[in-house]
């Protein structure tokens, strides 16, 4: 069966990586172009695209389909199904046509549950304690195509939304595996979603990251979780701006936003209800560390 394979971030690579070690054919890559990165705006390669490389197929890198030579180009492959993961490009239905055995896509929810660019975050922000992925066949509509298999996993009470898409990866790559498997040995099935059932998940932005202290201690704690390691929720603290990378729930009460003291293990702060427990911050164009230690450094005045 050859497979064309569509990714870009590091989950993404995950999954080729699984592919390839279980011997798919994978006859090309699609990713997103170079972009400019980090201080020196340097041109990089994506993760998929190093990967690729490294096991000589060929790589394909366009803007999008609206060309004519780029569908061609993907027909000329010849695939059987095109697996998609992350790929950050919305597919036109006659990229969609071309293999036989459809385009798949795994998804980091529990679909029809999240849809959209942003489902593991938004399953950490809204404190749900469950989780998994979706192999689904793409169609024209976002995350609404039927759905293959899903594997399921608890979040944890401290996991944050990296940690927890580093998981979700590692599932992913799995069931894109069985589910190219179950397509070669023509055994898959396929479930339409329950559109009664439909949420969406919104792409994340910075104007979401100032914590209101108004709110309850675990909105926060979830706020704080799943804004990391992007876009960071931030904070006013003793007439400091911070980014806040780590916190617990904790005991205590006053008015909301009110610093109630330093703890052996972080900073406390009154909320709505309870409490929060800082224990990991970054000071504006300083770097991350133990809150302890930041204000052993700059101690609290008063």
């Amino acid at each position: 069966m050859r497979v064309v394979f569509m990714g870009t971030p590091d989950i993404a690579a995950t999954c080729l990586e699984k592919i390839l070690a279980d011997g798919f054919d994978v006859v090309g890559v699609y990713t997103q172009p170079d972009r400019p990165k980090n201080r020196g705006m340097k041109l990089t390669a994506s993760p998929v695209k190093v990967l690729a490389q490294a096991h000589d197929i060929p790589v394909f890198q366009p803007e999008n389909f609206r060309e004519d030579a780029d569908v061609e180009n993907l027909r000329a492959l010849q695939p059987d199904v095109v697996a998609v993961v992350a790929y950050g490009r919305i597919l036109p239905q006659r990229v969609l046509d071309i293999p036989a055995g459809g385009c798949i896509n795994i998804h980091a929810s529990l679909l029809p549950e999240y849809r959209g660019s942003a489902p593991y975050q938004w399953a950490v922000l809204d404190g749900r304690q469950e989780t998994g992925v979706t192999a689904m066949y793409l169609v024209r509509e976002m995350d609404a195509g039927d759905m293959i298999d899903q594997v399921r996993t608890p979040i944890g009470p401290e996991e944050t939304a990296g940690e927890l898409l580093d998981r979700l990866a590692l599932l992913g790559a799995d069931l894109l595996s069985k589910t190219l498997h179950a397509i070669e040995a023509g055994t898959v099935t396929a479930t339409p979603q329950d559109p009664s059932k439909v949420t969406y998940a919104p792409m994340l932005d910075k104007s979401m990251s100032p914590i209101d202290f108004a709110k309850p201690a675990a909105k926060i704690h979830d706020q704080v979780r799943g804004l990391h390691p992007w876009p960071v929720a931030t904070a006013e603290l003793a007439g400091r701006r911070f980014k806040i990378h780590a916190c617990v729930v904790a005991e205590g009460s006053g008015a909301p936003g009110t610093i109630l003291g330093l703890t052996k293990t972080g900073l406390l702060v009154a909320c709505g209800e309870g409490a929060i427990e800082i224990r990991r911050l970054q000071a504006d164009g300083g770097k991350p560390m133990a809150a302890t230690d930041y204000f052993r450094g700059h101690p609290l005045e008063g």
